[in-house]
């Protein structure tokens, strides 16, 4: 069976940043092909993308968070839990799980950094696209040799 539905899975801690990933995702597979689910922040984004993958609807899974220093922890540990919980859940199921998950050395929140980071997550929003589309190209060659 192909499957031509795509999960988008985003954190809502700045999710005026976040959010602009599903529009440039949505520039490239449109947006009657994309189931949206939001979660609370980054940490909650394998566990849902395993489970989406779970029930065999999707041809991908994209997840986007911005993961910054919130001053009472290290970021960096936290980005690291959920890259690599999303690369788990994909390489469980089978099911590509693709990340926008962000985490930049220097952010503050004022408007100038919000627009940067704004516009950096519509391209990899973007990217994030071509990129399932790629790999589900290639894994139906692969099915097909």
């Amino acid at each position: 069976m192909t499957h031509t539905r795509y999960a988008f899975v985003k954190a809502n801690w700045h999710a005026d940043i976040v959010d602009r990933a599903l529009e440039g995702f949505c520039e490239v597979i449109p947006r009657e092909n994309v189931d949206v689910f939001d979660v609370p922040g980054a940490f909650e984004l394998p566990l849902l993308a395993r489970d989406l993958a779970g029930t065999g609807r999707y041809t991908a899974i994209v997840a986007a968070a911005f993961v910054v220093d919130g001053g009472i922890y290290r970021h960096e540990f936290v980005a690291q839990a959920v890259v690599d919980g999303l690369m788990r859940a994909g390489l469980d199921s089978g099911v590509p799980v693709l990340s926008v998950s962000l985490t930049p050395h220097q952010y503050q929140d004022s408007a100038h950094h919000n627009a940067v980071f704004g516009a950096h997550f519509v391209e990899k929003g973007r990217e994030a696209a071509r990129a399932a589309l790629q790999i589900t190209q290639a894994r139906k060659s692969l099915q097909a040799a």
